[in-house]
């Protein structure tokens, strides 16, 4: 800042006098003055002292501004510090923990294969208990179907009994179904071709001719005859008196012979051979003969007819059982049997030489192994 100091020189009151032709006069700056370069130098000097100092001053503030950060920092290290500190002794204890884990885990794989070969082996054992059971299993059911077949063999070849044989193929199904070696389904097919021949013969209607058959060789000897009963029925109607009178009013009669005694053994004898018509049927119904049994049956119906009074309604009931037993569904060949039978007794003697094979082969290794030095 410069102060203008008023000049102490005084200039000419009145200027001179010009003349006509003188030159422009000439500016000349006024001469320095001494006391202004001093106040300005010393205004500069001031002015660098106080950026100086305000300089300073920032620089102090800002030392003592990052001192305090740096001393902030420094508690976030030292924190830091005791965090990983914290840290490094939590993973000491995790890594003694894992190692301890890690032995235990050892231990425990150990366990669990002892373990494992313990529960291999007793599956080995329960496998082999199984195996030994479902054979024994087997074996009951194989024997027990046998015996079944066997029964229904000898008892429809003995007694002609289709009834008891179906129903013992009906069960010999059912136990061989229970088997689990499916080596025996064959056995199971003949045993249905044998139960369908059965089947074909109907039996239910066969024992049912067998049973009116029956009732009708019973019946035979209470049919009234044609010639006995009418003329026995004839002299109990007459009265003492009538039959005296008859006897009396001529000298001469004539009969026929079938009144003789030679006539009436001839009537009896018909119930004799119609009954043995019967029979007949009943053989022929048994041995599986068609034609036998229908032959017999006819030879019954005409005895029936020629013989007995077919006007009563025991003789027409008799004859009307004939025709439907000439009528009766129940025909056919007689069924073979054995074929299941014989089918299995094979399949269990080829088993039992396969099971017995490997018991052979295992104790000849054991003697040859004996037997080497």
């Amino acid at each position: 800042m410069t102060t203008e100091i008023p000049s102490t020189d005084t200039a000419p009151a009145s200027p001179a006098p010009a003349a006509a032709a003188s030159p422009k006069p000439v500016r000349r700056d006024p001469p320095p003055r001494r006391g202004g370069g001093a106040l300005a130098f010393a205004i500069l000097l001031s002015l660098a002292a106080a950026g100086a100092a305000g300089y300073t001053a920032w620089t102090v503030w800002s030392m003592r501004q990052d001192l305090g950060a740096a001393n902030g920092l420094k508690g976030q290290v030292d924190t830091l510090q005791g965090a990983v500190d914290g840290l490094r002794d939590d993973n000491a204890n995790l890594r003694r923990r894992l190692s301890d884990a890690d032995g235990v885990n050892r231990a425990a794989r150990e366990e669990v294969l002892g373990m494992t070969e313990r529960t291999k082996n007793l599956e080995d054992a329960v496998a082999n208990l199984s195996e030994r059971s479902l054979s024994g299993h087997d074996a009951l059911l194989l024997d027990e179907a046998e015996s079944l077949l066997r029964m229904a063999k000898e008892r429809f070849a003995l007694f002609g009994d289709a009834s008891g044989a179906l129903n013992a193929y009906d069960l010999a199904d059912k136990t061989l179904a229970s088997v689990n070696d499916s080596a025996f389904a064959p056995v199971r097919q003949n045993l249905n071709a044998e139960r369908e021949a059965l089947a074909a013969v109907q039996p239910k209607a066969r024992a049912n001719d067998l049973s009116v058959l029956a009732d009708l060789r019973a019946q035979l000897p209470t049919l009234p005859l044609k010639d006995i009963d009418t003329q026995a029925g004839a002299d109990e109607e007459r009265t003492f008196w009538q039959r005296t009178t008859n006897a009396l009013g001529s000298i001469v009669r004539i009969s026929h012979d079938e009144g003789t005694p030679l006539g009436l053994a001839d009537d009896r004898l018909a119930r004799e051979l119609a009954a043995l018509d019967v029979a007949h049927a009943e053989a022929a119904v048994l041995a599986y003969d068609d034609r036998g049994r229908a032959a017999a049956l006819k030879r019954v119906d005409a005895t029936l007819v020629a013989h007995f009074n077919t006007q009563a309604p025991s003789v027409q009931t008799a004859r009307q059982r004939i025709a439907t037993l000439l009528a009766s569904q129940a025909k056919g060949s007689e069924p073979t049997l054995g074929a299941a039978l014989d089918e299995l007794r094979n399949l269990r003697s080829v088993h039992a030489l396969k099971a017995a094979a490997p018991a052979a082969a295992p104790a000849a290794s054991s003697s040859a192994a004996k037997a080497t030095p």
